[in-house]
This record gives structure tokens, C-alpha cells and sequence, in this order.
């Protein structure tokens, strides 16, 4: 079942350095421009066909997130991870928007 993560709490994950890959589920160009640090990109689109290489374990938490609550790209890529076998998936439904309104620092590539 996917979670919803808070703020919050991913921070405090974040910071404890506990296990999680996070993943930014918008096309490639917004990854680019910024992103929550530590995170890779992979676009809802392409979750089938990417997951598999960039997320083999799937045991290992994975958070996701894309713009906004006004996104659906998260939610598409959590659900898509949930029916390929992923055990332990939490959407970030606030995004980055939240992230970058709390003052937190985002990373460009």
C-alpha cells in the first residue's frame, strides 16, 4: 500500500540517514532545474522500463514526488512501483513546491 509521507517526516528520515531512495517522477528538463537533494529522476512514463535498472531492490523504501499536490506524476509512478512488487513506497503528494516553501534547498544539475 502506498503511504503518504509528510514533510516533516521525510526530513527527519533524510537527516537520520535512514535507507530510502528518493525519486522525482517529472520529465527529465524539471529534474534538471531542481530537485530535492539526493534524489534521481525517473519520469512516471518511464517507470516500467527504468525501475528494474535504477531501483533493483525492492525492499528498500522509495519515496516519490513530483511538483505538487496538483500533480498526478507522483501518484502514477508510486502506483505503477506498487504493481511491479515494491514493498515499501511513499508519495511525497506536497512535492517539491512544499519542500522549496519551507525554505529547504533544492539541487540543479
Amino acid at each position: 500500500m502506498i503511504q503518504p509521507i509528510e514533510l516533516n517526516t521525510l526530513k527527519s528520515k533524510l537527516d537520520a540517514g535512514e535507507p530510502m531512495v528518493l525519486v522525482e517522477a517529472l520529465p527529465a528538463r524539471y529534474y534538471e532545474a531542481e530537485h530535492l537533494p539526493g534524489a534521481i529522476n525517473i519520469p512516471h512514463d518511464q517507470i516500467h522500463r527504468l525501475a528494474p535498472e535504477y531501483l533493483p531492490d525492492k525492499n528498500k523504501p522509495v519515496v516519490v514526488y513530483c511538483a505538487s499536490t496538483d500533480c498526478q506524476n507522483s501518484r502514477i509512478a508510486a502506483q505503477a512501483l506498487e504493481i511491479m512488487g515494491y514493498r515499501q513506497v511513499w508519495e511525497y503528494v506536497e512535492g517539491k513546491a512544499d519542500w522549496k516553501a519551507a525554505g529547504l534547498p533544492l539541487e540543479g544539475v
